[in-house]
């Protein structure tokens, strides 16, 4: 049973930028996201910034 509460629609996709500690930052993905795309738990994602948006794609080690 999940007991996590659920935001409403319109602030489905705001998320808070969190800090684990030291000199890293994190956000936690929608989890529609996550599925639609069908990313699993533990998998290597490359982070890339254009302008002032950050690009989330999976990695591919064939592509250089």
């Amino acid at each position: 049973t999940c007991l996590m509460s659920r935001r409403p629609n319109k602030e489905k996709n705001i998320r808070i930028l969190n800090t684990t500690g030291g000199s890293s930052y994190f956000i936690t993905l929608p989890i529609d996201f996550v599925e639609k795309l069908n990313w699993q738990k533990g998998q290597k994602l490359v982070v890339t910034q254009s302008g002032k948006k950050l690009i989330i794609t999976e990695w591919n080690p064939d592509k250089k």
